[in-house]
């Protein structure tokens, strides 16, 4: 009879685990401003991210125009406070030239091992390639030191 309970809870147990790697991550639109690309999802993996090891953030988004280029501005803070900014190629996350209908951004990123522990804030703005925006979103992340997911 001890069997029989034993696996749900292993099962249980195990898939408590995994779950922080397997969720997708809510965020928020900077404004109420009506943008041309619509974010439908954010996805961060491994979750949390951890410090030294590759972590990909991928934001799934829809657009009724195309976009032949432009840039993705990203803003972290940790705790409110400003501490890095970066801007990449918009055409380097993702396909160009991108077209009406669903499409993927993806960037994968290695921090340094020194990079401390905590929640962090990223804001995400792309721009086209005349300096409009396109879209802005903010979503939370969190640093360890450690995975909390162990490779079998």
């Amino acid at each position: 009879m001890a069997i029989s309970y034993a696996q749900p809870l292993l099962l249980l147990l195990f898939s408590l685990f995994l779950l922080p790697s397997l969720r997708a991550t809510s965020f928020h639109n900077c404004d109420k401003r009506l943008d041309p690309v619509k974010v439908t999802g954010v996805e961060i993996s491994p979750d949390p991210v951890v410090s030294g090891k590759a972590a990909t953030f991928k934001i799934t988004g829809s657009t009724d125009v195309d976009i032949s280029g432009g840039e993705v501005v990203i803003s972290v803070s940790l705790y409110g406070v400003h501490i890095h900014t970066e801007t990449h190629d918009l055409c380097d996350e993702s396909s160009c030239p991108i077209a009406p209908g669903t499409f993927v951004l993806s960037h994968s990123q290695t921090l340094p091992s020194i990079t401390p522990p905590g929640t962090y804030t990223l804001k995400m703005t792309i721009k086209d390639k005349n300096g409009g925006r396109l879209t802005c979103i903010s979503f939370k992340f969190k640093i360890t030191l450690f995975s909390t997911v162990y490779a079998s």
